[in-house]
């Protein structure tokens, strides 16, 4: 099984921790960088090769993961010269991927399964699959619904439920088929795409452990419960 893992972004949310290091190396814990935890995970999943795609500080990404065999992995680079979008970097790969791969974003953390992800997009048979996560959103306000300058309902300090994108993705190469090499393609892009095609992405629901650390509360909150959390996230460590 084979992993690209998108490691070439600024992480401008998380300045003034990005400044000097790239934000898949950002410390998790007293130990562990949050890449190197993705990889521990890829690799007792069964994931047997990885190619991280890099950019902004990528040498040092490269000197921190070098050919990854310490982790067990067979480690291979894309350098993007200037932003693609989330799913650009991989049109360049694309001769290199194999039919059918995971694509994840290097700075989450989750107990998330991977190699099921990419079980059930194989045999779903869809385009892209997206792992996906529940999300509670609750507004300050009374909420106004107005028609013709009317107001017709009034909720007070709602919650709202809806599902989100966790930047994990099992993805079949042909579905790249129509991009070009070079050019930005952003994830939002892709799915727009194939819904006007008529050929959906398969949504993996996931209800586990997940937090993008990309935002800083979540980055916090990683650090605060990573050592109880730790059992769960490496397993055998």
């Amino acid at each position: 099984m084979h992993a690209v893992i998108l490691a070439g972004g600024k992480g401008i949310r998380l300045r003034p921790y990005t400044t000097a290091l790239p934000k898949p190396l950002v410390p998790i814990g007293d130990q562990h960088a949050i890449l190197e935890i993705v990889l521990r995970q890829l690799s007792t999943a069964g994931f047997t090769s990885v190619t991280l795609a890099i950019g902004h500080l990528g040498e040092i990404i490269r000197a921190y993961v070098g050919d990854g065999s310490q982790w067990g992995l067979a480690v291979d680079y894309a350098t993007e010269e200037s932003p693609l979008g989330t799913m650009g970097p991989l049109l360049n790969l694309r001769h290199r991927l194999p039919e059918t791969f995971l694509v994840m974003n290097g700075d989450i953390l989750t107990d998330l399964d991977y190699a099921d992800v990419l079980a059930r997009h194989r045999a779903s048979g869809a385009p892209l699959t997206i792992a996906t996560y529940a999300r509670k959103v609750h507004i300050d306000f009374g909420v106004l619904t107005t028609d013709d300058s009317k107001v017709v309902a009034f909720t007070e300090k709602p919650s709202v439920d809806y599902r989100v994108s966790m930047g994990v993705y099992g993805l079949s190469r042909a579905t790249l088929d129509d991009y070009t090499p070079g050019l930005p393609l952003g994830f939002d892009e892709l799915v727009i795409d194939l819904l006007k095609a008529e050929t959906p992405p398969h949504a993996y629901e996931f209800e586990g452990y997940w937090l993008d650390i990309g935002r800083p509360d979540d980055y916090d909150r990683a650090n605060a419960e990573f050592t109880s959390r730790k059992p769960l996230l490496l397993k055998g460590a």
